[in-house]
């Protein structure tokens, strides 16, 4: 039974990984992800329902639009195939309880956020501030948890999360404006929420880990000569990467943390 549900966690991650295709595109132009309907971007012809199936019709056209023969580009297939990837791995996380939705959520942002952040060093608002309603409101489901024993504790948690690591953020920013966008700022409270939600230990790894693991990406660069000293690194796709590690191991690295020191 618990492969099945994995099975229908996959399917739901490609129709939704299809959706993100056109959030990723249309969200930075400003552009309503409803309407009008997807068409190819070449000849303009409305894509058919046929030529709609996540990864099965980029394979079936190879690639080319049905037509007038313009390329898709092959970005559509990964973030489908991604995205259901992400959201099995999510479900084998955080197990098929309650506190899925919300993992899942986050998990859809997250492919939506970093490559628009990668795409244009920006992290927008339609995406960014509605999450906050959204993830609380999942969260708080998580914590009632219906048929289960009540986690009130993580819930509270998961709002001093989100001041904390808010508040972190915003000082860093405030400190170096050119070193931080403010859009890294109101992510930072997002993830803070399930981060806190997670455990103290996830929020304290998971938001040292995107500092370290940026560090260690521009150190590579730098060393490979990619970059110098003043190119700028979308800094969104290492929060969010940070957040998945404090969420799947904060709590052990802490733990073992917390016993080296002691």
């Amino acid at each position: 039974m618990e492969l099945v549900l994995l099975a229908l966690v996959a399917l739901l991650g490609l129709a939704i990984g299809s959706f993100l295709n056109v959030v990723i595109w249309r969200v930075p132009q400003g552009q309503s992800v409803v309407y009008p309907p997807s068409a190819c971007p070449g000849c303009g012809h409305a894509i058919r329902p046929i030529d709609n199936v996540p990864v099965v019709s980029w394979l079936a056209l190879r690639g080319r639009c049905r037509d007038c023969g313009a390329p898709i580009s092959v970005r559509y297939p990964l973030v489908e195939a991604g995205t259901a990837i992400l959201f099995v791995l999510t479900a084998v996380v955080v197990g098929l309880t309650w506190a899925l939705p919300a993992f899942l959520y986050l998990a859809a942002i997250a492919v939506c956020l970093a490559l628009i952040d990668i795409d244009t060093h920006r992290l927008p608002n339609a995406i960014v501030l509605p999450s906050y309603g959204v993830a609380t409101a999942l969260l708080a489901l998580a914590s009632v948890n219906p048929g289960g024993e009540p986690a009130w504790d993580a819930l509270l948690r998961a709002a001093l999360g989100c001041v904390a690591l808010y508040v972190v953020y915003f000082l860093l920013w405030f400190a170096y404006p050119k070193g931080m966008g403010f859009g890294d700022v109101k992510l930072a409270g997002v993830l803070g929420l399930y981060l806190g939600w997670c455990g103290w230990g996830a929020l304290a790894v998971g938001g040292f880990a995107a500092f370290l693991l940026s560090g260690i990406y521009a150190v590579a660069l730098l060393v490979g000569r990619r970059a110098d000293r003043k190119t700028g690194i979308p800094f969104g796709p290492w929060m969010l990467l940070g957040a998945a590690v404090g969420i799947t191991w904060g709590e052990q690295v802490w733990d073992a943390y917390l016993r080296l020191m002691l």
